[in-house]
C-alpha cells in the first residue's frame, strides 16, 4: 500500500516570532550583546566578530502556489563586530566615499543566506549593516552565489555554513512543521534519502572547532 514516506504527522504551520539582540556600549566603547538563544544559535567567535543564525526563522522558500521549495533554504544570520572590525568597515566606506551617516553606532551586520541544495551554492541575497538599536544603516544586494565546496577550510564561512546545514538536516521536520507553506504531493512522497537537505554534501568539521 502506498504511504507517505516523508514527515508524516508533521504539525501544521506556526507563526515565527522575531527578536533582536539587545545591544549596549560599555564605558570603553566595547559592544555588549544579549542575544536571545531561543531565537538565535551561536556558531562561532573569531577575533573580529561573533556569528549567529536565526534558527526560528530558518526555512524553505515558498513557491507562488504555497508549496515549499525543498531545494532552497533561506536563513537569516547576524554577526556582531568588535571595535577593530567596526573601524575597518567605517574606513572602507570612507575610502569608497560612501555615506557614514549613523556609522558611529555600527554594531554588526545581518546576512540573509540562500542555500541552493541542488547546485550546492550559497548566496548572501542581502547584507544589512546594523546599528546598536538593530536598525538598518545600509544594505548590499550585489553578492553572487559561491560554491560551498570551493570554500577553503580556513575561511570563517566554512564552519559557519556547514554548521547551519548540519542543523537544518537534523531539524528538517521542525523546519517544515512550523512553515507557513505546505509540502507538495510529490515532495510528501519523497523517501528520506531523496530529500535535498539529506543529499547535499556537508564538509567535515574543522579540527580547531
Amino acid at each position: 500500500m502506498r504511504h507517505k514516506k516523508f514527515f508524516a504527522g508533521i504539525v501544521s504551520a506556526a507563526m515565527i516570532f522575531f527578536a533582536s539582540p539587545a545591544l549596549a556600549y560599555e564605558d570603553d566603547g566595547e559592544v555588549i550583546t544579549e542575544v536571545p538563544t531561543e531565537i538565535y544559535m551561536w556558531v562561532q567567535s573569531t577575533p573580529r566578530g561573533n556569528y549567529w543564525f536565526n534558527h526560528q526563522a530558518a526555512g524553505y522558500k515558498i513557491r507562488e502556489d504555497g508549496t515549499l521549495d525543498l531545494n532552497t533554504l533561506m536563513v537569516p544570520t547576524v554577526c556582531i563586530y568588535d571595535n577593530v572590525q567596526i573601524e575597518d568597515v567605517i574606513q572602507k566606506r570612507r575610502w569608497k566615499k560612501l555615506s557614514l551617516a549613523g556609522y558611529d553606532r555600527l554594531a554588526g551586520r545581518a546576512d540573509y543566506l540562500k542555500f541552493d541544495l541542488v547546485n550546492e551554492t550559497v548566496q548572501v541575497v542581502e547584507r544589512v549593516d546594523l546599528d546598536d538599536t538593530w536598525a538598518a544603516l545600509d544594505k548590499d544586494t550585489s553578492c553572487e552565489p559561491i560554491e560551498l565546496k570551493m570554500l577553503p577550510i580556513k575561511d570563517v564561512r566554512y564552519n559557519f555554513y556547514r554548521t547551519i546545514l548540519e542543523w537544518a538536516r537534523d531539524h528538517n521536520e521542525l523546519i517544515i512543521g512550523r512553515s507557513r507553506g505546505r509540502l507538495s504531493d510529490e515532495d510528501g512522497d519523497l523517501p528520506l534519502n531523496e530529500v535535498p537537505i539529506n543529499k547535499i554534501f556537508i564538509p567535515p568539521k574543522p579540527d580547531n572547532f
